[in-house]
């Protein structure tokens, strides 16, 4: 029965063999075994056929063995002599048989004799070959509920027939098929990903924690509150009591919708105040003069106070040629009004925008100061109506205009173009009408009076001084009334408010009608409000020392990688490489949670930074205008002091991480650290894989088309040889035309391209990072235990770093979204992150096996 099982076994190995025949593995042992299978021992059985056919040509005719028995058994009767002498004669009869046989046949023996030594030499050849390729040691299997969990979720995501896709061609659909088909997205998403399902996961947790009373017997770590002495605890306590109260306060949605539109109303008659609007006949217009713009300056900086962006946008931050110094940048709002300035060419969308404004104006438009001439027209629901669309006509108008003359995405970010020093005289007279001087002395502290300004668009500066002077105040107001509703349209549930909610919605193909779960928002309005308070229980409940030791080793031995490719970079003159080198070791690595500005293990230091941020359990509408004073008062607080290297600009929930050019440091909040990106409980290529990649990615960024122009010490200054930037500009732009081959149904359901020179930085930043973190993962593989995973035998685990790395990209977009993104998103989809990235990776390509294995585009 043994060899039945084993050509059952043959049998079942030559099947598999097949099946993988579009996607080889890349492993030694197994394409010797298949020719040992498939040479050697056919061979072998070949010669030896060849063999016993020349003996018998030279042999003679036996005879049947019946008769041979038969005269045996008459000569055991009667013997013609006594058997000596019988075997004397019968042994001479034999010798002159054999002598006269190997005269005869000598040729066919030698030739025998010759071919068994072939096969023998053959045979042993081949076992020693094999033998030497085969791994000294087999990895065991980690059958650990970690383990199982991680296998059984990539196993989930595979496509059913992962067994005959080509991965060199397929990967995407070979790893996310499974997890396509087994997520449908909600009628309130437009999309939804391995990373938007995980930051879900957080939010769950996150609920769990504002539900629960105070966790006083917590004792997950050192710094849980059954850890904390009586005073730290009760300071804690008080802490957490501020976040119930925010999040009972959202969660109170009877009392939100009984309140209605009644405090959006009251800043709404705020600006009209500020910036009054004499009646006017219907259809009439009022020209800005010049008595008009104190007016228009007092109501720009009262909206840029509660977090409304108007016609500029203004803030502070590091000064990009001076890092440690906090200076002022002003420009061109990030959102004019739709999501991209691509959607002004949309006929359509522009029909119903502006149905959508008149709409909302219909019903919210301040009207105490045009009673008369509603009056006038019979105060008739029809008459506002069309006044309301009046209105909305001109304010559509007018954020046209102001998206026309804002940059282009691809150009938004650019610190070549936005880095326009001037002294604020200079910058007054780009757009004298706002008057950029008083607003920046009003947000500044008082003992501070800046006299530089970052202008980032003076393009846009000098036109919108055209545009307002060209624009009846009708219409300016109008468009400061509609800033406002766009702005706190998120905490008002107000059936005044449905047609805007369902124009967004229908723009990112959602259900109109749709909305987040109420728990979901609320959760949002916590961490955007008091994050780092809630960061704190976080992290208590979902980070360890262990990861964070983990996580700090990734990125370091990424760090160490990325300095060996760069040592081996040739486009890079060796001065460059020099200074890139010295750049990566200063990079500032911060993981998991910060520890200064706010340190958020320590009560008092999360008390002390919220301590102006007046909560209440009754009145939302409130906290949430609280919260956004607070964070602009808290930003423009910064003038006049050192840049704080220790804040973070992610609270730790967030999955997502982030390089920042002028501060030279990458930052992964605990949120990105989740299963299955991060497990410190899995073999180390998936977290290598994933977790690793996004690492490298971030690095990456310090030589990206825009980290590139930061130095060491975090300068905007050229520190790159002509013939190094050109050299870099030439590889880029392979990447540039790469991407913009890759495309979506636009809204005409003609292919949409991807914006290559958008998504540049991004593009890089992935292909690097993946580069990085495989040589990482292969640096550390001897240090490690990598067992291998249930169910996954198919896979090498150089080929499960890959698929770990694409499994972080899974998703699927309306197609709705999936254009607004390619408007305004510098990331590519999440599927040409996965194509692109793999087609530009060697490591990759000789992992399955792929011709060719040079990478389509490659910096690093």
């Amino acid at each position: 029965m043994r060899p039945e099982r084993k050509t059952r076994s043959r049998s079942r190995n030559r099947a598999r063999s097949r099946s993988r025949s579009n996607k080889p593995r890349a492993e030694p042992a197994t394409v010797n075994a298949r020719i040992h299978a498939n040479f050697v021992i056919p061979l072998a059985g070949i010669l030896s056929s060849i063999a016993a056919r020349l003996y018998d040509m030279g042999a003679s005719p036996s005879k049947p063995r019946g008769e041979e028995n038969g005269n045996a058994d008459a000569n055991e009767s009667t013997t013609l002599l006594p058997r000596a002498e019988r075997e004397t004669d019968e042994g001479d009869s034999r010798t002159k048989k054999a002598g006269r046989w190997f005269a005869t046949n000598a040729v066919a023996v030698f030739m025998t004799l010759l071919i068994a030594a072939v096969i023998i030499i053959l045979c042993v050849f081949f076992g020693v070959y094999r033998s030497s390729k085969r791994p000294s040691t087999r990895a065991t299997l980690c059958m650990t509920p970690a383990c199982v969990h991680a296998a059984s979720e990539i196993l989930y995501n595979l496509s059913p027939d992962y067994q005959s896709l080509d991965a060199c061609t397929d990967f995407e659909q070979l790893v996310c098929e499974g997890w396509d088909s087994r997520h449908d997205l909600r009628p309130d998403q437009g999309d939804a990903f391995t990373g938007s399902i995980m930051s879900e996961n957080s939010q769950m947790l996150l609920r769990h924690i504002l539900e629960a009373p105070y966790p006083v017997d917590s004792e997950h770590s050192s710094f849980s509150p059954a850890q904390l002495v009586e005073s730290l605890s009760s300071i804690d306590q008080y802490n957490f009591n501020k976040l119930k109260a925010a999040y009972d306060a959202c969660m109170d949605e009877d009392s939100v919708r009984k309140e209605g539109v009644t405090p959006l109303r009251k800043i709404l008659h705020q600006v009209e105040d500020m910036f009054p609007v004499e009646n006017t006949a219907f259809g009439g217009r009022t020209t800005l003069e010049s008595k008009d713009e104190d007016d228009l300056a007092n109501t720009v900086l009262y909206l840029s106070r509660i977090g409304v962006p108007s016609v500029v946008s203004c803030g502070a931050g590091a000064d990009d040629k001076d890092p440690d110094v906090v200076v002022v940048q002003c420009g061109p709002p990030y959102s004019i009004g739709l999501p991209a300035k691509d959607y002004y060419s949309d006929n359509d969308v522009m029909q119903k925008y502006k149905s959508t404004v008149a709409q909302v104006f219909e019903k919210l438009y301040p009207n105490h100061s045009n009673t008369k001439f509603l009056s006038e027209l019979g105060g008739h629901s029809l008459a506002m109506r069309g006044k309301s669309l009046v209105i909305a006509r001109g304010v559509v108008e007018f954020e046209k205009q102001l998206a026309a003359a804002s940059p282009d995405a691809e150009d938004r970010d650019d610190v070549t173009q936005y880095y326009n020093p001037m002294s604020l005289k200079e910058a007054d007279k780009l757009t004298p009408q706002i008057r950029l001087s008083r607003m920046i002395n009003n947000l500044s502290p008082s003992d501070v009076k800046p006299d530089r300004i970052i202008v980032m668009s003076p393009s846009y500066m000098s036109n919108l001084s055209s545009l307002l002077s060209d624009t009846s105040k009708e219409t300016i107001q109008a468009y400061f009334f509609w800033k406002v509703v766009q702005a706190y349209s998120s905490v008002i549930e107000a059936d005044e408010l449905k047609p805007y909610s369902r124009f967004s919605n229908e723009l990112q193909g959602k259900d109109p009608d749709s909305t987040s779960e109420r728990w979901r928002k609320c959760v949002r309005h916590v961490d955007n409000g008091l994050g780092w308070i809630l960061s704190r229980f976080f992290v208590e409940k979902a980070f360890s020392e262990k990861a964070k030791i983990f996580g700090d080793q990734i990125v370091t031995d990424i760090k160490t990688t990325f300095i060996e490719k760069l040592k081996k970079t040739t486009w890079m003159d060796e001065s460059v490489v020099e200074l890139a080198i010295q750049k990566v070791h200063k990079i500032v690595q911060k993981i998991g949670y910060p520890t200064k500005s706010p340190d958020i293990m320590d009560p008092p230091s999360l008390r002390q930074y919220y301590s102006s941020v007046q909560i209440s359990s009754t009145a939302f509408f409130d906290n949430a205008l609280a919260m956004n004073r607070f964070d602009i008062a808290r930003e423009w607080s910064s003038l006049g002091k050192p840049v704080d290297r220790d804040a973070w600009g992610m609270s730790v929930p967030t999955v997502n991480a982030y390089y920042n050019p002028p501060g030279n440091e990458i930052v992964f909040p605990a949120g990105i650290m989740q299963f299955p990106v991060f497990d410190v409980n899995v073999p180390p290529y998936l977290s290598y894989g994933a977790f690793g990649s996004v690492s490298g990615h971030e690095l990456s960024h310090a030589f990206d088309s825009t980290g590139r122009h930061y130095d060491q010490n975090g300068n905007y200054t050229d520190w790159w040889t002509p013939s190094t930037v050109s050299n870099f500009e030439e590889r880029a732009e392979c990447f540039v035309d790469q991407y913009h081959n890759y495309t979506v149904p636009g809204p005409d359901d003609k292919p949409l391209h991807v914006n290559g020179k958008l998504t540049l930085g991004e593009n890089i930043a992935d292909a690097g990072g993946v580069s990085a973190a495989f040589a990482a993962w292969k640096m550390r593989r001897t240090e490690m235990e990598n067992q291998d995973l249930p169910g996954l035998e198919y896979f090498t685990q150089e080929q499960l770093f890959f698929v770990s790395y694409a499994n972080w990209w899974c998703g699927k977009s309306r197609k709705e979204t999936a254009i607004s993104r390619i408007y305004t998103d510098p990331h590519a989809p999440k599927w040409a992150r996965v194509l692109g990235t793999m087609s530009n990776s060697k490591d990759f390509k000789e992992a399955f096996a792929c011709k060719p294995t040079e990478p389509v585009c490659e910096l690093w």
